[in-house]
């Protein structure tokens, strides 16, 4: 009887999903990435979009099975990439979001001050001791300090697979059409030139309309208001808690989650103890916590909390410009005949700015290969406006 040499995962956007066993494998069977099953791939996003609650474990191995992809089509072509790099390259897309705390983004920064990219890599370097040095090129690729920038390029560029599979997969679970993109027909045209990524010329309408759908992805999905009302609340509901904790006053909440809210800006833990505890922590400790303090004694925490269990959002305005400080102290008095005089000032209005930049130039640029051997990058020949500005806008919530 033989046996077989790959797993299957059946995926609702890609249909099969074949994993060879052996070190891929073994990374997605540890807890470390299996803690992904319970980390919500657009964090609040469901609030707008009832669909939206695939997670980050169904992000990576899509990410993956695009890379595999790619692999297969640039080796079609000539290009030399070893069964070494093969592995590495693909470690490398399935561990680059393992560092994501709950709810993704939305709560980056606010239970620990470092960067999700950072900290994927303290978990790839301990996977990598724990697996015996298997990881070292993985590491180089994700770090771009191989000699091959084209590998890197498409673990972590303006082009990659990561945002091949997100654009795509987002769009599939919001309902949102605007965000589909010719995923297949981009990896089709991929090549390498010098070293770098290129796309062939025949897929530069396809590059188009993926860097027209990021744009409008960020816009209708992510920078949705209501998505943003909801980010905001939660951000506000972990800073009171935190504030609470360190003035002694007991706020219920699971241990995990408690850790991080006792530890002052003062402590510094040792990277392993931060790590073990990282890891121990996810969507569903913030959930729990949400449910105990909804029914608080401090009113903050009660409203933020029990707000976002039962969808009573702050409402969100966007603005191209500052808010007239006429408009925001209008509002302010009608945040204190909701809330009441005594509810802090800090948490009456929540405001700020958002940016959204689809593609930048200057950032390793999208290159175009053209039949006679030329490359240009995609601003210099394409004939449509690709919006390569960044665009800000500012927003203020205030209670309804």
């Amino acid at each position: 009887m033989s046996i077989a040499r790959h797993k299957i995962f059946n995926d609702p956007v890609y249909g099969f999903i074949s994993v060879p066993k052996g070190l891929l494998l073994q990374l997605i069977d540890h807890p470390y990435f299996q803690r992904l099953r319970r980390i919500r791939q657009t964090g609040l996003a469901h609030y707008v979009y009832p669909g939206a609650l695939h997670t980050r474990f169904h992000h990576a191995l899509g990410a993956l099975h695009l890379m595999q992809q790619a692999i297969e089509v640039l080796r079609s072509k000539g290009v030399e990439i070893t069964e070494a790099e093969a592995e590495a390259v693909c470690c490398a897309i399935l561990l680059h979001d393992i560092g994501h705390g709950p709810y993704s983004h939305a709560l980056e920064h606010a239970i620990i001050d470092l960067h999700h990219e950072e900290l994927s890599v303290w978990f790839m370097e301990a996977l990598n001791q724990e697996f015996g040095g298997r990881l070292e090129l993985a590491i180089a690729i994700f770090s771009n300090r191989y000699h091959k920038p084209f590998l890197h390029q498409l673990v972590s560029g303006q082009l990659d697979m990561d945002r091949m599979d997100y654009l795509n997969r987002d769009s599939f679970f919001t309902g949102v059409s605007e965000g589909v993109i010719g995923y297949d027909r981009i990896i089709k045209m991929l090549a390498v030139h010098d070293g770098e990524l290129v796309v062939e010329e025949k897929g530069i309408y396809s590059i188009e309309k993926f860097l027209i759908a990021r744009r409008l992805m960020y816009w209708q999905v992510y920078l949705h208001k209501t998505n943003v009302a909801a980010e905001q609340m939660l951000t506000c509901a972990l800073h009171r808690a935190r504030a609470l904790s360190l003035m002694g006053v007991k706020v219920e909440a699971p241990a995990a989650l408690r850790w991080f809210l006792e530890l002052s800006a003062e402590e510094v833990p040792a990277r392993e103890i931060l790590l073990r505890r990282f890891a121990q922590l996810d969507d569903t400790d913030v959930g729990a916590a949400l449910k105990e303090w909804a029914g608080s004694p401090d009113p903050v925490l009660q409203r933020f909390s029990s707000g976002l269990l039962d969808r009573r959002l702050y409402r969100l305005e966007w603005s191209t410009e500052p808010f007239d400080p006429a408009y925001r102290a209008k509002m302010r008095d009608k945040a204190v005949a909701v809330l009441g005089p005594a509810f802090p000032e800090e948490y009456l209005l929540l405001e700020g700015k958002e940016s959204n930049q689809a593609y930048q130039e200057s950032k390793e640029p999208i290159r175009i290969l053209f039949k006679d051997g030329r490359v240009c990058t995609i601003g210099a020949c394409s004939d449509v406006p690709l919006y390569t500005q960044l665009v800000s806008k500012y927003f203020l919530a205030y209670p309804k």
